[in-house]
């Protein structure tokens, strides 16, 4: 591989990562896989650990997330091995059975984790928890969750009136609810549905758009009565209700594919083939972005794993064309605004992103971050109250830029980086391991000769 192209280096206090577009480009070209599902290998996890019996994973993502959602389960009581891809086994105490435990939950990083867990922690009587995070974790707000969680009878206090962590949860029996969300987020739905496994009655929660279901198919697959509304863009949870162990398949991140069908869509003579990717149509929104943008996409080789559909995705570069983004598109395609803003510096014409708000509140400002970066980068950028408005064409260059650990941000400027004239040197690219542990061999894999990288060794990385 030529070392000129990707390279890494890491001080005490960061790892850089550095991309050096030679001058006559390089194209990506091969066959690829990416890691597993980072929604479902928490929810995986975790109703694992609430339900009666075995649980086995198969394709866990090995991410710092998913690590600290085992973590902190097995801290209450669940039995889990050691974490692999291959198969991972978790041992679970059923229903409203976690222990009290010894000393604080530690989230880390991982919004989903602190999210989804107060929902059960919430509904466990007479034991307390407290749970706190890293300082990225600590300033996100945790009052789109308290305060349904308290409307159906949950004690939860914390920092500012509740609204961030450290929080300090005291069980209590809990009472079923209708919740209209502000906002359509999987992990709102999902920490009321969980919460609602030991509520008695129906909970239902209604959104202004379909989030990603991922925790109404596995919570239906492990023995819950759940029903969707999609008319009315509602779920219903019948509770009490019991859990049993089953088999979980974890299909490839669509998110962690989208910084590759990006890449081999604005790379001149890219060609790439990601195998065994998670299609649930609720996560496909930058399928339908990209193909707005014209893209040249195929799915191919469609089928089911564990009632997830699966597919693989086939890419080329093509020349993309500016477009609106907007409305009930944007709840499948939140984690990959980022990487779709590089795909929109690219293209002719102009591309609008609205309604993307909820951006603002991820492990960084990306709206403001993705802005700032492209701007230094080159490309005209204009920063919406909840969005962003990009005009594409303009050549861009190198530049310093720094990630804000947030892994997404890290691997779309990497991304950005590949068609850029010079060398783009990204601060704290470590964050891409919270969700893409190898994300940058699989850069230098691609970056090398791609014409002689054979498909088996590519899918390893």
């Amino acid at each position: 591989m030529p070392t000129s192209i990707v390279n890494v280096t890491t001080t005490e206090s960061e790892q850089q990562l550095i991309v050096q577009r030679p001058p006559d480009g390089v194209a990506l070209r091969g066959r690829i896989r990416v890691p597993g599902d980072k929604s479902i290998s928490h929810r995986a996890l975790m109703l694992g650990a609430i339900a009666t019996g075995e649980t086995t994973i198969e394709g866990l993502l090995l991410g710092e997330d998913p690590r600290s959602s085992a973590g902190c389960f097995q801290a209450l009581g669940a039995q889990i091995s050691e974490l692999n891809e291959q198969q991972v086994k978790v041992r679970g105490v059923g229903v409203g059975n976690l222990s009290e435990p010894m000393d604080i939950l530690d989230a880390g990083n991982s919004g989903t984790t602190m999210r989804l867990m107060l929902g059960i922690l919430a509904s466990h009587p007479d034991r307390f928890f407290a749970v706190t995070g890293d300082k990225s974790l600590r300033s996100r707000p945790m009052s789109r969750v308290v305060q349904p969680l308290q409307q159906m009878g949950a004690q939860i206090w914390g920092r500012d009136r509740g609204r961030v962590a450290p929080l300090a949860i005291q069980g209590q029996p809990l009472h079923p609810i209708h919740y209209r969300s502000p906002v359509a987020s999987a992990q709102v739905k999902s920490c009321i549905l969980l919460a609602a496994l030991m509520a008695e009655g129906d909970t239902t929660v209604t959104e202004p758009a379909l989030s990603r279901d991922h925790s109404e198919r596995m919570l239906k697959a492990f023995g819950a009565d759940i029903v969707t509304d999609r008319e009315s863009k509602s779920v219903t949870l019948t509770g009490p209700a019991q859990l049993t162990g089953q088999l979980v398949v974890v299909p490839g991140d669509i998110s962690s594919a989208a910084f590759w069908l990006v890449a081999a869509a604005i790379v001149p003579g890219s060609e790439l083939t990601i195998e065994n990717v998670g299609v649930n149509p609720t996560r496909t929104g930058i399928l339908d972005a990209l193909a707005m943008m014209e893209a040249d996409i195929q799915l191919e080789n469609q089928r089911t794993i564990a009632g997830e559909p699966v597919a693989d995705i086939r890419v080329r570069h093509s020349s993309l064309q500016g477009c609106l983004l907007s409305g009930e598109m944007i709840p499948r395609a939140i984690d990959e605004i980022p990487i779709l803003a590089v795909a929109a510096a690219f293209a002719k014409g102009k591309t609008v992103i609205r309604d993307a708000a909820e951006l603002r509140v991820k492990e960084s400002d990306r709206l403001a971050v993705m802005a700032s970066v492209l701007t230094k980068m080159g490309a005209k950028v204009t920063e919406l109250p909840d969005g962003l408005e990009i005009s594409g064409g303009s050549a861009l260059t190198g530049t310093d830029a720094d990630s804000h650990d947030d892994h997404r941000v890290a691997m779309s400027v990497a991304i950005a980086a590949l068609n850029a004239t010079g060398t783009t040197t990204i601060h704290h690219a470590e964050a891409a391991a919270i969700s893409y542990p190898d994300f940058v061999p699989t850069l230098q894999n691609l970056c090398g000769d791609p014409g002689k990288i054979p498909a088996q060794e590519a899918s390893k990385t």
